[in-house]
């Protein structure tokens, strides 16, 4: 159950990474399709500020592929959901995004103590 937790703090970290290290894509231009397509693959492949977090956030997806071979789906699920959820709040919160709304914090509270009580019914 801990490499679950794993999983989605990786998840969590990676995804305002992502989002910040790939801000450049809409200027990136091309002729038609296909060029933007390449061009949009080339910005991406070297940018490390996109690739980096992305390498990782793929590692998490393979660290859950195999978790799932263990796992309870039923736990897995809600596990790596909600806590890559929370993680990623904070993280962009800790990046300067805009703080969490009192309704936000509610809804992760929420989160949270819906899954605690269905791992605390099902173990």
């Amino acid at each position: 159950m801990m490499y679950l937790f794993l999983v989605g703090l990786l998840w969590g970290v990676t995804n305002p990474l992502i989002k910040k290290g790939s801000a450049g894509v809409s200027k990136v231009e091309g002729g038609n399709v296909f060029v933007r397509f390449f061009k949009d693959i080339k910005f991406f492949v070297t940018n490390w500020k996109c690739m980096i977090p992305f390498l990782v956030n793929q590692s998490g997806s393979v660290l859950y592929y195999f978790t799932l071979k263990s796992a309870n789906l039923t736990f897995a699920v809600p596990i790596t959901n909600s806590v890559a959820f929370l993680v990623t709040a904070i993280t962009g919160w800790c990046l300067g995004e805009s703080a969490p709304k009192p309704r936000t914090i509610l809804g992760s509270s929420l989160i949270v103590l819906g899954t605690a009580c269905y791992i605390f019914d099902k173990t």
